[in-house]
């Protein structure tokens, strides 16, 4: 930068100050010109990757009610009746059926969810999460 020489006890005049906060030409910004002539400057893109995604499981057992089922769906992942009973019956039949896809973190919670409220219930239905493919 450069050096301002000022009499003591005076301010700098207004052309030092100009001269202080100009920015030497080693530190302008780099361009280029494109082929007519404007100029075009190259902007970084961030590259993001999608977040995996994981899918909320219930697990079958022996002792849960299946209108109990249907309720956690209905309340938990805003599934409508059929949709939950679908679900219901898939965790019926092959033991576990997937209530949807999520970010970990969303994931984690719904599961978190609805485990507590099944315990609440005195219900022993199991809720967990897998990586989706």
């Amino acid at each position: 930068m450069f050096k301002i020489e000022t009499s003591r006890g005076r301010p700098p005049s207004r052309e030092a100050l100009l001269i202080r906060n100009q920015v030497p030409l080693a530190q302008e910004p780099t361009h280029q010109e494109d082929q007519d002539g404007d100029l075009a400057f190259a902007t970084a893109e961030p590259e993001l990757a999608p977040p995996p995604m994981y899918k909320v499981v219930l697990h079958n057992d022996d002792f849960t009610p299946m209108d109990f089922v249907v309720e956690v769906l209905t309340a938990f992942f805003n599934k409508d009746q059929e949709q939950a009973v679908q679900i219901m019956l898939a965790v019926h039949h092959q033991g576990k059926g997937t209530c949807g896809i999520f970010s970990r973190d969303i994931a984690e919670t719904k599961c978190h969810q609805v485990n507590q409220y099944a315990r609440e219930c005195q219900h022993p239905l199991l809720c967990d999460i897998d990586r989706a493919e």
